[in-house]
């Protein structure tokens, strides 16, 4: 590992990507989603904020856990911070000089920011040209909206997503979570992998280009495919899906229920555990295509049947059956059920200022090389004198910089 990004016992440990070197120039949420994931499972990362007051969700609460919000604790574990001001060139000099001993150098700029700051493609590859770059921004970095800002709630809009989102009769929603954020955090995380691959034959790195709006489209999928074939503009279902009856959320005696009868075989087992043996075979309902067509007049029949016991009991009774059936659990019934914790989807992790901090933990799950929560998310500059004395910044040039605020 290069002298740069250290060699201390912190690093010491037989993640999947150990040995990666990671410059994370990103805040928020999309780029340090991305560089968590690679984090847990490995990598060097460091990341660097701005040195007046760190990566924006350091604020964004309450809740609070110590000095930090709980939004910046929830992707930002295991990786080093450093907090510098990048108007100074003294500091820019110094992250360029990490990004030539750098893998991959992540950033979510609006395009051209990190070309003016000295930290491109271009200026990056020219000292490190096996350098993976990843941008991530609202739009790309070609189009005529390049230049436009990138927000979650935005690309949800304009990628006809919120629109297939909501009750029927409702107005258009945003998902309960940034979805457009965290999907352009994993599409980084595959094209980079995807880059260093390439580069283990090339030699050559490359830039990955990736907009909050492409992994939104990529997400209609079915949606998008429905359209093409049929003209139709896909609209709003609620819980239901547009193209498989019965499968969707369902009043009880107390409470929804989610049913996803997938099948034919699966209706069938569905009617007969809920009573409705008379119409399971109902030429109106008798397959797939005959149940969308006619879903108007057989869900009222569902909702009549089910609203005669509670939510429980007739959870107990399709699971019984076969039929793929679950309770809307709120988030604190999720994060405690049992499944869950079975598969340590619970992190815990010691913060030396909020004490003991729980989190999501990873769902990838590697026989040999497991990813794993090492070390809390970094207070704001904590390991700036680690990495820029690893860099080469004797004591005095660092106090200085210190002195002028040019660093945390």
């Amino acid at each position: 590992m290069s002298p740069a990004l250290g060699s201390s016992p912190w690093l010491q440990h037989d993640g999947a990507l150990a040995g990666l070197r990671v410059l994370d120039l990103s805040r928020i949420l999309s780029g340090p989603f991305a560089t968590m994931i690679l984090a847990d499972l490995g990598a060097d990362v460091i990341k660097v904020e701005n040195a007046a007051g760190g990566d924006d969700t350091r604020s964004w609460g309450p809740p609070f856990q110590g000095e930090d919000a709980a939004y910046f604790h929830s992707v930002n574990r295991n990786k080093r911070g450093i907090a510098v001001d990048l108007k100074d060139p003294r500091c820019r000099d110094l992250v360029a000089r990490l990004a030539t001993e750098a893998d991959v150098v992540v950033e979510n700029f609006r395009p051209g920011t990190a070309a003016r700051l000295g930290l491109g493609y271009e200026q990056v590859r020219t000292a490190n040209p096996g350098v993976v770059y990843v941008s991530i921004s609202g739009y790309g970095q070609t189009g005529p909206m390049a230049q436009e800002p990138g927000y979650d709630a935005i690309a949800q809009a304009v990628s006809g997503v919120m629109s297939v989102t909501g009750e029927a009769d409702g107005a258009p929603v945003r998902f309960g979570v940034s979805g457009a954020d965290l999907a352009a955090g994993m599409w980084a995380c595959i094209g980079l992998l995807a880059a260093l691959r390439a580069r283990e034959r090339s030699g050559e790195g490359q830039w990955v280009d990736i907009s909050l709006l492409d992994g939104q489209i990529s997400w209609l999928t079915y949606v998008a495919a429905g359209c093409f074939a049929s003209g139709e503009v896909p609209r709003r279902y609620g819980s239901a899906h547009p193209t498989i009856v019965p499968y969707q959320a369902f009043p009880t005696g107390d409470g929804h229920l989610m049913v996803a009868a997938g099948n034919d075989e699966l209706w069938r087992r569905f009617a007969r555990t809920v009573g409705l043996d008379a119409i399971a075979e109902d030429p109106r309902f008798a397959t797939n295509p005959d149940r969308v067509r006619n879903r108007t007049q057989l869900i009222p029949l569902i909702e009549a049947v089910l609203s005669h016991r509670p939510a429980q009991e007739w959870s107990k009774l399709l699971a019984e059956a076969g039929v793929p059936v679950g309770p809307i659990n709120t988030v604190d019934q999720a994060l405690a059920h049992p499944q869950v914790r079975a598969r340590s989807m619970i992190a815990e992790v010691r913060h030396p200022r909020a004490g003991t901090i729980r989190m999501v933990a990873s769902p990838l799950k590697l026989s040999s090389t497991a990813p794993a929560v090492r070390t809390a998310p970094p207070r704001h500059g904590q390991h700036t004198g680690e990495v820029l004395t690893a860099l080469g910044v004797d004591a005095d040039t660092l106090a200085g910089l210190r002195a002028d605020g040019a660093v945390r």
